[in-house]
């Protein structure tokens, strides 16, 4: 068996939880492999709305194992949050779940310095959702960062000490340094639960259960847009979430990965500040936003919508090496007499382009779009695809066409019920 890697392919927000929770029934494990808090993936069954942040979506399925990887940085107060409103709605997550040793923890003064960094960029901030995640990724870059095995280990709380009091000293406000006293406490309390969780070396857990022919689903975080490496620099996140991630954030060789499945929204959304070449600002971006219900899961922050990008789609699908597609909230496009689609650029020197230029910051472009037809379709009741309307399989086949890849899964609505598999 190999490792099947399931990624967004926009700016995160495409719906990744509802098609892990739905896919879930045909693997043993289901591994988060990158990000942290700054993740919100929603699924939605049996009339309820549950959003998880840094657990993997395979936990409400009791016979799957879900694995927190080294690639992912963890915030334990957050975590024992997390677990506990799972423990509000009568499921034990912590009977099927497992972190790596190797993941590097969230600290208090992370946060705080989070908050002092975006402080100090003033009107160029990237919009950080101020969850420590980029001064945690630092740290492990800087190699000085303290892992989830560490709290195992004799002499944790000095190193925590000595590394907390460098965050504050490079902390020159004094109303955001004062905030470590009210989160420390929590943070420690937070830590002595962590202990009684299952830690675990997680490369010999996946690689074992590949070795035993389970079935293993790497769960991405975000969005291929949003890249340290690929995304639109600088304002990315600070981990990869391309498909290379899943390998280094899990201790999977290259040879062992499988299918990769591609997950992006019929349209566009971005939260927070970054170049958008399709946005829109005028009564249809609105009328996107409020029948997607489009505010983040994580900030509550509304999000910027627009148009399908398939210059940015084919993108993501090349540098991942995407086997198939999955569409998300088609159902959100219904009503609109017509839809564009976003097909190429048109540069600021009247050149045109249908590749993702090297900086769309400095030097914004122009969308070039085709117009085709909307419509106006709900979830069929036989959930059959051949029952949607004409329209609708007209715009996936024009993507299919354009990226080559097909469009195995078109989503209806949230419920995990109102999924199409073609």
């Amino acid at each position: 068996m190999k490792v099947d890697v399931l990624l967004g392919l926009q700016w995160g927000d495409e719906g990744k939880g509802k098609v892990v929770d739905y896919l879930a029934t045909k693997y043993k494990v289901v591994a988060r492999f990158q990000g942290g808090p700054n993740a919100g993936h929603t699924l939605e069954f049996d009339g309820i709305k549950h959003v998880l942040h840094q657990i993997p979506s395979g936990i409400f399925r009791s016979d799957i194992k879900n694995v927190v990887g080294n690639g992912v940085v963890l915030d334990p107060v957050i975590f024992k949050k997390e677990i506990e409103e799972l423990s509000g709605l009568g499921l034990d997550a912590t009977q099927n779940l497992y972190i790596s040793r190797k993941t590097q923890i969230i600290l208090p003064t992370h946060r705080l310095l989070d908050a002092y960094q975006e402080k100090l960029k003033g009107s160029k901030k990237i919009g950080s959702t101020l969850k420590g995640i980029g001064p945690t990724y630092q740290d492990k870059i800087g190699r000085q960062g303290l892992r989830v095995g560490d709290i195992e280990m004799i002499g944790f709380e000095g190193r925590y000490k000595e590394l907390r009091d460098k965050h504050l000293s490079m902390i020159e406000d004094d109303d955001i340094s004062s905030k470590i006293s009210e989160l420390e406490p929590l943070f420690f309390q937070a830590v002595e639960y962590l202990k009684t969780l299952k830690l675990v070396d997680s490369e010999y857990l996946i690689n074992e259960e590949i070795a035993n022919n389970s079935g293993v689903l790497a769960e991405g975080a975000q969005g291929s847009l949003l890249d340290i490496d690929f995304g639109s620099y600088p304002f990315v996140t600070s981990s990869s979430t391309m498909v290379s991630g899943a390998c280094s954030g899990l201790g999977v060789a290259p040879s062992k990965i499988g299918e990769v499945f591609g997950v992006f929204k019929a349209y566009c959304t971005r939260v927070g500040s970054g170049p958008f070449p399709t946005e829109l600002f005028d009564k249809t971006g609105e009328k996107m936003r409020k029948q997607g219900h489009e505010f983040g899961a994580t900030t509550g922050r509304p999000r910027r919508c627009g148009w399908l990008d398939l210059p940015a789609l084919k993108y993501a699908i090349m540098i991942n090496g995407v086997t198939q597609l999955f569409m998300m909230k088609a159902d959100v496009l219904a009503g609109f007499d017509s839809i564009n689609v976003c097909i190429g650029y048109e540069l600021e020197d009247g050149s045109t382009t249908d590749k993702l230029p090297y900086d769309l910051v400095n030097q914004p472009v122009k969308p070039m779009y085709k117009e085709l037809t909307g419509w106006n379709d709900t979830m069929p009741s036989s959930a059959n695809y051949n029952d949607i309307s004409q329209p609708l399989k007209d715009y996936i086949k024009f993507i299919e066409e354009e990226v080559g890849v097909p469009i195995k899964i078109v989503s209806l609505g949230p419920d995990r019920s109102e999924t199409i598999i073609r």
